[in-house]
C-alpha cells in the first residue's frame, strides 16, 4: 500500500514538473518572440529612418558629366554627388545657402564636412553633354577633396533645375492686384492657364484673347516669358492688358491652400484657384 502511495506522489510530483516545464518553456518562447519582433521593428524604423535620409523629394538640381560619369543632386538640406571614381563613389553634404555673383546668373555652393569639401558652380548657359542630344540650361563645376587627398578633383559637366511639380495643373484667376475679379470685367470668363512643367510652356485665355508662352524656373523663382496672345479686338471695359503686365511682371511665386500666388518687387500681383 506504501509502494502504491508513493508511486501515486512520484506521478503526481512528475506531472507538476512537467507542467511548470511546459509553461516555463511557453514564457521563454513568447520571450524569445517579443525580443525578436522588438528587434525586427528596430530593425523596420532604422531602416525607414535610413530610407528617408536618402531619399528627398525637395531636389531642385541636377547635374550629369561625362568622362568619367558622375552625377548631382542639389536639395534644400543636402548635396548627394556619385560618380564612377573609385575615391569619389559617393560623397554628400548638408545643404548650403549659396554664393551669389552680382553681374551673372551664377551661384557657387561652399561645403565642407570632417571627410572633406565640396564646391559647386552653377552658371546659366547652354551647354550639352557630348554623349547624348541632350540640350541643357547650365554649366556645372564640381570641386571635391576627401581625405588626405591635397588638392581638388574637377568634374564638369551640364544640369537644369527641377521645376516644382505643384505648378503643374489648372489655374483660374482670383485676384488681379488687391482686387477680387468677376466675370464681368473680361469678354465671356475669367483668365484661367494650365501649365505643363515638363516642357515649361503654359497656354490659357487671358480675358479677352487666348495666350501661351514659356516659364522660367529657378528654386523660388518663376517667371512666365515669350508670352504672346491671339489679336482680337475686346469690346468694352476688360482689364487683359492689366493681367499680361501683371503675369509677365511676377518673378516670384508661393503655392498655398489650392491657390498660386505671384509676386513681383512691388508685392503680390496675381492669385489663382486650382481648378480640380
Amino acid at each position: 500500500m506504501k509502494k502504491v502511495v508513493l508511486s501515486i506522489l512520484v506521478l503526481g510530483m512528475s506531472l507538476t514538473a512537467c507542467k511548470k516545464n511546459k509553461s516555463q518553456e511557453e514564457a521563454d518562447s513568447t520571450s524569445t518572440v517579443d525580443t525578436m519582433l522588438v528587434k525586427q521593428e528596430k530593425s523596420t524604423n532604422d531602416s525607414k529612418t535610413s530610407e528617408a535620409m536618402n531619399t528627398d523629394s525637395s531636389v531642385f538640381f541636377k547635374g550629369v558629366g561625362t568622362e568619367p560619369f558622375w552625377s548631382i543632386e542639389i536639395a534644400d538640406n543636402m548635396i548627394k554627388f556619385t560618380s564612377l571614381t573609385e575615391a569619389h563613389k559617393q560623397f554628400t553634404v548638408p545643404g548650403v545657402e549659396p554664393i551669389r555673383a552680382a553681374d551673372a546668373n551664377v551661384k557657387l555652393y561652399k561645403a565642407e564636412v570632417e571627410s572633406g569639401s565640396m564646391n559647386i558652380q552653377i552658371a546659366q548657359g547652354a551647354c550639352s553633354d557630348n554623349m547624348s542630344d541632350n540640350e541643357f540650361g547650365y554649366k556645372v563645376k564640381v570641386e571635391i577633396k576627401k581625405g588626405n587627398e591635397t588638392d581638388y578633383t574637377i568634374y564638369e559637366g551640364c544640369g537644369n533645375y527641377i521645376t516644382d511639380y505643384r505648378l503643374n495643373d489648372l489655374w483660374v484667376l482670383e485676384k488681379l492686384g488687391e482686387e477680387e475679379v468677376t466675370v464681368d470685367m473680361f469678354t465671356k470668363e475669367l483668365p484661367n492657364m494650365e501649365i505643363n512643367t515638363k516642357d515649361n510652356k503654359f497656354f490659357g485665355y487671358a480675358g479677352c484673347n487666348n495666350m501661351r508662352g514659356s516659364i522660367f524656373f529657378e528654386k523660388g523663382l518663376l517667371r512666365f516669358t515669350q508670352v504672346i496672345s491671339t489679336k482680337k479686338a475686346c469690346m468694352g471695359e476688360n482689364k487683359e492688358d492689366e493681367f499680361l503686365k501683371a503675369l509677365q511682371s511676377s518673378v516670384e511665386y508661393r503655392i498655398e491652400d489650392n491657390r498660386l500666388y505671384l509676386y513681383n518687387d512691388n508685392g503680390m500681383q496675381l492669385v489663382f484657384k486650382k481648378i480640380d
